[in-house]
């Protein structure tokens, strides 16, 4: 059995748990208080065995709708879910407190959007936030703030919300509570030959492949792909990733009683400002270089205009671009030093060629590697 299995206090000092909606709301609309209880009677026991405990949870949309009586359970239209996710979040945040009261934990809510941890001195205040909770001894509820959201700015899963908050907090590891026990070679449901995959150290092609959009409630907005990509942002900031059934009482201590489970483990951490721009969901444009730029960068070096092909985008100078290879895959993310119409005037050309191209030549390179972060 892998010694991570369980995410035991002696080995994960700081935990995110992820809590779906289909786990914490019945088809009714109700909380399906008894199986909560039994969560939060496992928080508690981490907590007194020393391990610091974040949550973060769905289920706004899903009570607010049963009370406001809308159709498709709030997500008929953005203004129905902003409306469900307004009155939701009271009933979510008072189930919460009350049951962590029980056990003598203090709550503490935090509402965030994607622009949140998308810009970098909002990013610092909730990891500030976060660690002066931790601190104190309290737990946090993080959800995502739908009431304001946006389909442009909101994370659309609280899979990568529990991923980016797990880097925000530097927690150790993420565990993400669902309706499967992990990740299959196929999707279980339809493959009687599909086989659980207890340990992933590389997120390559062939694992990302096994990934199956979709929620298996229909009530959630995570399928596999989100949460291999949350895999990909919590390994990336140093933290383990796993995924669980959360379909039965006392999720946590069953898993580390040798329940079934899927570990991913955690790569070399990238520094603060690196692992923030690895991390990121949105950019505002592309550059794609070739082969000779691509080897470059994975040696650590910056990008230099003579690598690149082909620049897409509208972007200004600071933004943060991909960097994407000749094959279609992101390779790096980074702040770019010029502008997407400089850029692409200088793309394939020298950094000696930049004076006449542009009349002046403020950077010599497009991302400077202490801008840049591999993915």
């Amino acid at each position: 059995m892998n010694p991570l299995s369980g995410f035991p206090p002696a080995l994960v000092r700081r935990l995110v748990i992820k809590v779906g909606s289909a786990l914490l709301v019945d088809p009714a609309g109700e909380v399906r208080v008894d199986w909560l209880r039994t969560l939060v009677a496992d928080v508690a026991a981490r907590k007194a065995a020393g391990q610091q405990v974040i949550i973060v949870s769905s289920g706004a949309i899903a009570l607010g709708a049963r009370r406001l009586k809308l159709p498709k359970g709030g997500r008929g239209s953005l203004e129905d879910a902003q409306a469900a996710a307004a009155t939701g979040q009271i009933a979510l945040s008072q189930c919460w407190a009350g049951l962590l009261d029980q056990q003598g934990i203090t709550a503490a809510q935090m509402l965030v959007t994607l622009d949140d941890l998308e810009n970098r001195r909002r990013y610092l205040n909730a990891s500030a936030t976060l660690e002066r909770l931790m601190t104190l001894d309290v737990v946090p509820v993080v959800n995502e703030n739908d009431s304001v959201a946006t389909a442009e700015i909101r994370f659309g899963d609280n899979d990568r919300l529990a991923a980016r908050i797990g880097q925000a907090a530097r927690a150790d590891a993420v565990v993400l509570l669902s309706d499967v026990d992990g990740l299959y070679t196929a999707n279980p449901q339809v493959d009687a030959t599909a086989m659980l995959i207890d340990t992933i150290e590389t997120i390559d092609a062939r694992i990302a492949a096994m990934a199956d959009g979709g929620s298996a409630s229909g009530m959630g907005s995570g399928g596999m792909v989100s949460k291999i990509q949350a895999a990909r942002i919590a390994t990336g900031a140093g933290a383990h990733l796993a995924i669980i059934s959360g379909k039965i009482d006392a999720p946590l201590s069953h898993w580390a009683d040798g329940g079934r489970g899927s570990i991913f483990l955690a790569a070399q951490a990238k520094g603060a400002r690196k692992g923030w721009l690895a991390g990121r969901l949105t950019t505002q444009g592309r550059i794609i270089v070739d082969a000779g730029a691509e080897k470059a960068l994975a040696k650590g070096n910056s990008l230099l205009p003579a690598g690149v092909a082909r620049v897409e985008g509208v972007f200004d100078r600071g933004d943060v671009i991909d960097i994407v290879a000749q094959d279609g895959r992101v390779i790096a993310r980074g702040l770019i030093e010029y502008d997407s119409v400089a850029a692409a005037r200088i793309a394939g050309r020298r950094s000696e060629d930049i004076p006449a191209l542009l009349g002046e030549m403020p950077r010599s390179v497009l991302v400077h590697r202490d801008h840049l972060a591999m993915i």
